[in-house]
Order: structure tokens, then sequence, then C-alpha cells
């Protein structure tokens, strides 16, 4: 009997010591796992701007180079951005690109008719 337990308890032991480096693991390489993802943007594809200066806001999560119609802009720790821009007459294409540090791309292209 005295034996079963101690066997018992050496493998628990075992199992709980992988569970917690599988966590460890799953914890290190979320940013790989989940990768990079452009949100949160305050534009909406298609839509008319009444004015020809335009914020725009969003949030680029794990991005360390990202960029609004080709130029580099700066982001916060975690990740939002701020930018403002001047819109064009007539159709405008407004292209925001991000990269993480593996490499992955997150690019959102946004249609916007300036009608000034």
């Amino acid at each position: 009997m005295n034996q079963d337990v101690k066997k018992i308890v050496k493998v628990g032991g075992l199992v709980v010591f992988f569970i917690l480096i599988v966590v460890y693991a799953f914890f290190v390489s979320k940013d790989l796992i989940f990768g990079i993802k452009i949100k949160e943007v305050n534009l909406i594809n298609g839509a008319t701007a009444k004015e020809s200066v335009l914020k725009i806001t969003g949030n680029a999560r794990n991005a360390i180079n990202l960029t609004l119609n080709g130029r580099e802009i700066s982001v916060d720790q975690e990740g939002n951005f701020n930018e403002t821009i001047a819109l064009l007459l007539g159709y405008n294409i407004i292209s925001i690109r991000a990269q993480d540090k593996f490499g992955y791309i997150d690019e959102k292209n946004y249609q916007i008719i300036n009608n000034e």
C-alpha cells in the first residue's frame, strides 16, 4: 500500500511538471501563435469624408513596423497608433501595413471619397 501511494505521488508530480512546461511554452510563444492583427481602425471602407483632413486611429498589437500609405508611423507599447493625413479631392486609398518580429504581415486597405 505504501509503495502505491509513492508511485501515485511520483506520477502526479511528473504530470503537474509537464503541464507547467506546456503552459509556459504557450505563454512564451503566444506572439508567434496569434501573429499580428490590425484592428479597431476608425475608418469605414467606401465612406465619404466631409473634410480634407482625416485622423486615423487603431491598434496593431505585436507590430514592430507600421506604415500608413508607405510612410512609417509610431506605435505605443500596447500597439495603438494615431495619425492625421490629408485627403485629395475625390477617390483616396488608405493602406495600413503592419509587420511583427517574425516577419508576418497584416495589411488593410480602405477606399475613402472626399467630396469637399
